[in-house]
């Protein structure tokens, strides 16, 4: 399926809470101000109505990030025997509930796994297992750096929320040629990236004929992720750790990051 450029969207209001405070300038003088603040709710993510996992997470595009939770943290194995998704209000929450088909679904554990807001080690019981094998990607395009900038300049237009509350994570879904065709935003940079891959999976979009790009840095989790679903290039804000690199170059993934007077690419 060819991707269509989101509308600019507007910020859900259950999306920040308004904060009384004051302003004090350099100059030494202050005012009042109300200032937005970031919602930061538990999730329960849910598969066949059995509880999984609970994050932390912003209460915007839940859907979005149960479907890509379950994937890219390989608690679902294939997109096509997701049957449905719903995200419901509970008790000081939300709770996501992916209807699944069994033979899918990774054994699950004795217990609900409890999570930090987009800690990226939900899941893990061994720390053996914190870094997970990849399997190649293979691209389709080679990153153009040009497309990074022009994607990087769009950002703005694409974050409603953090332009109420300054203070989110985006994950976007970008075309080879640079513009911003989804967008999705979170307290936690994993979150918005799950978000936006849930996103990119329900709207059936070709996870190899684009790219992601993040205002965040870019940690090894985010890697693995992006692995998972078989994408080829991740762009981000600040520079890769170098257990992200060494990933990235096992899995054939292309890293970019931004520099004061361009783009790094790291191969």
């Amino acid at each position: 399926m060819t991707a269509r450029p989101d509308p600019i969207r507007a910020a859900e209001p259950a999306t920040s809470r308004p904060a009384e405070g004051r302003h004090y300038r350099a100059d030494g003088t202050s005012a009042g101000l109300v200032w937005q603040l970031p919602e930061e709710v538990p999730v329960a993510i849910m598969h066949n109505s059995v509880s999984t996992a609970v994050m932390m997470a912003t209460p915007a595009d839940l859907e979005d990030f149960g479907v890509g939770f379950s994937l890219s943290e390989g608690f679902v194995t294939e997109a096509s025997a997701i049957r449905n998704v719903v995200a419901l209000p509970v008790d000081n929450g939300f709770c996501v509930d992916i209807a699944v088909d069994e033979a899918a679904l990774k054994p699950r554990s004795a217990r609900a796994l409890e999570g930090r807001t987009g800690c990226g080690l939900c899941g893990v019981e061994d720390i053996a297992d914190v870094v997970k094998p990849t399997a190649p990607v293979s691209p389709r395009f080679a990153l153009d750096p040009g497309a990074v900038l022009k994607a990087f300049a769009e950002f703005p237009a694409h974050q409603p929320m953090n332009r109420h509350n300054h203070s989110v994570h985006a994950a976007a879904w970008v075309s080879p040629e640079g513009g911003i065709l989804l967008a999705r935003e979170d307290i936690g940079r994993h979150n918005a990236l799950d978000k936006l891959l849930g996103a990119v999976i329900r709207q059936g979009l070709d996870r190899k004929a684009g790219f992601v790009a993040m205002t965040s840095r870019c940690s090894f989790e985010l890697v693995q992720k992006c692995a998972q679903l078989g994408i080829a290039h991740l762009v981000t804000i600040s520079a890769p750790t170098s257990l992200a690199l060494h990933l990235a170059q096992g899995a054939g993934i292309t890293l970019a990051s931004r520099a004061p007077d361009g783009i790094v690419c790291f191969h």
